[in-house]
C-alpha cells in the first residue's frame, strides 16, 4: 500500500509528501495559470511509470544474471482520436489517452536475454495498474 498527502500551497502548486517524509511538488506551466515550479501531474505519472519500468528491468536482470549495463527510457503522454490509433479495437470511439514508451537497453546480452528484457519492460506494477484501469474509492470532506 502507498499513501501520500498533498496540499495546494500557491496558485496551482501542490506539495506532496509520503509517509517517509519525502516531499515533491507538482505545478502547471505559466500559460495555464501555474508558476512552472515543478513537473505537471502527467509528467509525474510518466515519471512513476518510467521509474517502475527501469527498476523492474534492473531487478530482473540482476536476478537472472542478464548483463544489462544501462537502461533508460522516454515516455510520452498524448490524447489522440481513436481513429488515429493504429493498434486499438475497432469499437473504440472518440478520444483516448495514449502513452508511448521508448526503452533503451545496453549490455552484452544475447537475443534470448534481450527478448526477456522486452517482455519485462511491460510488466512493472505501475504499467499493469495503468493498463488494467483503477477503481476509485473517494470521500470528499468539506468543512
Amino acid at each position: 500500500m502507498a499513501t501520500i498527502t498533498a496540499d495546494l500551497v500557491d496558485s496551482l502548486r501542490v506539495e506532496g509528501r509520503d509517509e517517509r517524509d519525502h516531499v515533491w511538488i507538482a505545478d502547471e506551466p505559466t500559460d495555464v495559470g501555474g508558476n512552472d515550479t515543478g513537473p505537471t501531474p502527467y509528467e509525474l505519472l510518466l515519471s512513476a511509470l518510467a521509474a517502475c519500468t527501469l527498476i523492474t528491468l534492473r531487478i530482473v536482470a540482476d536476478r537472472e544474471e542478464i548483463p544489462l549495463d544501462s537502461v533508460s527510457a522516454k515516455f510520452t503522454y498524448d490524447r489522440i482520436h481513436a481513429d488515429d490509433c493504429t493498434n486499438c479495437d475497432d469499437d473504440v470511439t472518440g478520444f483516448l489517452d495514449q502513452i508511448t514508451a521508448e526503452i533503451f537497453l545496453d549490455g552484452s546480452f544475447d537475443e534470448q536475454q534481450r527478448a526477456r528484457l522486452e517482455r519485462v519492460a511491460t510488466i512493472c506494477p505501475v504499467h499493469k495498474t495503468l493498463e488494467r484501469g483503477i477503481h476509485f474509492n473517494e470521500t470528499i470532506h468539506a468543512g
